[in-house]
């Protein structure tokens, strides 16, 4: 199959083919007398697995160690245990932030009702200040 038939099977970009590839994730194509690149049945497989761990918010860096682990069946695993182990500590810190970030808005959100103009927006003077006090925690990742 060609790439834009890969990357529709796998229901992505064909620049996502082309950046896996580029970065190894993907193994090179076989190509066609003319040029083509010719993929097969284990890349899409091996797309499906990529696809799949993004999916899952991994980063490139331990999808590479997990398709190392994929591509050597004999390894043992424990390794792959704890990638997903880290991923899953990853995971709760994100959560965490989110709740942070939905109060943040939701306190926002109840700076301002919907009769105010622009000048007396709650929500708007709320946004400055923050800013200019520090109260914004991107100020404060900013500062690190």
């Amino acid at each position: 199959m060609r790439i834009s038939q890969l990357a529709n099977a796998a229901h992505c970009d064909l620049e996502t083919v082309r950046y896996y590839e580029k970065i190894k994730l993907m193994p090179e194509p076989a190509r066609s007398d003319s040029g083509y690149r010719i993929y097969n049945h284990d890349h899409l497989e091996r797309l499906n697995f990529i696809r799949h761990c993004r999916s899952l918010d991994m980063p490139l860096r331990e999808i590479t160690s997990l398709l190392h682990f994929r591509d050597n069946p004999t390894l043992k695993c424990d390794q792959v245990n704890q990638l997903i182990d880290e991923q899953l500590v990853s995971v709760a810190k994100k959560i965490k932030m989110l709740k942070g970030l939905k109060e943040q808005l939701n306190l926002l959100r109840s700076r301002c009702d919907n009769d105010h103009t622009a000048g007396d927006c709650g929500i708007l003077k709320g946004l400055d200040s923050d800013a200019v006090i520090g109260k914004c925690p991107c100020h404060h990742e900013l500062k690190k």
